[in-house]
This record gives structure tokens, C-alpha cells and sequence, in this order.
């Protein structure tokens, strides 16, 4: 059984501990795909970046009105955060926005909690289907706390 409380937050938050050490990245490294065919570690900054502002800016907003959550598709998504981390951005810049983003993620996702427990439909669809377990923006953010490991660990191997 998923464990889903105040504790799945709070993880999610600890993570920008672990991205405050990615300001030693060599700035050569920062914007090198991490494999053939894979993000640099800017663009994965960035793609997580993107995603935390789609839960403050939609997500959340739907939740508050009655409604599902609706996801993007995810290629034309990560693109449009891939191109942005090739913007001209500087890799500290970059890392300060997406903590503050993260940040302000939790801040609300701690103080309301009723959005944040409620069970609601994701892309019309009830529950996980690979957990069977309701969907709620908790158990959301239990899976980024997954695709945030995910991404650490690609991360690990190249710096």
C-alpha cells in the first residue's frame, strides 16, 4: 500500500536540497545531452521547472473550480522546457527558479489541503492504472517524487 501524507510533500520539497548542489555542475556539462538521445541537465531543471509551475498555474486552479485534472502532451511539454533551458538562461538562474518554484509548489500544496487530498480524475480517467490507487494531486506528487529519483539518478551518472 502507498503511503500518501504530509511526509510525500515534504519529500517533494527535500529534493531541492539534493538540485542546490547541482550549482558545481561544470557549466560545459550543464547543457551536454546526459546520453544520446536524452535532456541535458539544464533541460531536465527545466522540464521539472515546467512542471511544478503546470500544477500552481492549472492543476490546482482545476481542482478549485470542480474539475479533473487535465495533463498536456508530454513530448511538445518537455519541449517547450527544453528550449527554454537553451534560451540564453544562466545555470544558476535556472536552478534558483525552479527551487522558488518548487517552493512555492509545496507552500501551497501544505495549506490547502483539502485540494490537495480530494479525489479527482486525471485525463477522465479515476484511478491509477498500474496501482489501482485514486487519484488525487497527492498521489501526483507521490509520482513526481518517483520521476524526480528517476532524474536524480540520470543526473548521478553523468557528473
Amino acid at each position: 500500500m502507498i503511503s500518501l501524507d504530509r511526509s510525500t510533500i515534504l519529500q517533494y520539497k527535500k529534493f531541492t536540497e539534493w538540485t542546490d548542489t547541482l550549482q558545481d555542475v561544470q557549466e560545459s556539462a550543464w547543457l551536454q545531452p546526459i546520453a544520446e538521445r536524452k535532456a541535458s541537465i539544464g533541460e531536465i531543471i527545466s522540464h521539472l521547472k515546467n512542471w511544478d509551475s503546470y500544477l500552481i498555474t492549472t492543476i490546482i486552479p482545476a481542482i478549485k473550480a470542480g474539475e479533473g485534472m487535465v495533463f498536456p502532451d508530454f513530448d511538445s511539454f518537455n519541449d517547450i522546457a527544453y528550449e527554454y533551458a537553451r534560451s540564453g538562461i544562466s545555470q544558476n538562474r535556472l536552478l534558483d527558479e525552479f527551487k522558488l518554484t518548487r517552493l512555492q509548489l509545496v507552500e501551497i500544496l501544505l495549506a490547502e489541503t483539502e485540494v490537495v487530498f480530494k479525489r479527482v480524475t486525471v485525463n477522465g480517467v479515476e484511478t491509477c492504472p498500474h496501482t489501482g490507487t485514486p487519484y488525487s494531486l497527492l498521489y501526483i506528487i507521490h509520482e513526481f517524487n518517483d520521476h524526480d529519483k528517476h532524474h536524480k539518478n540520470q543526473i548521478l551518472e553523468v557528473i
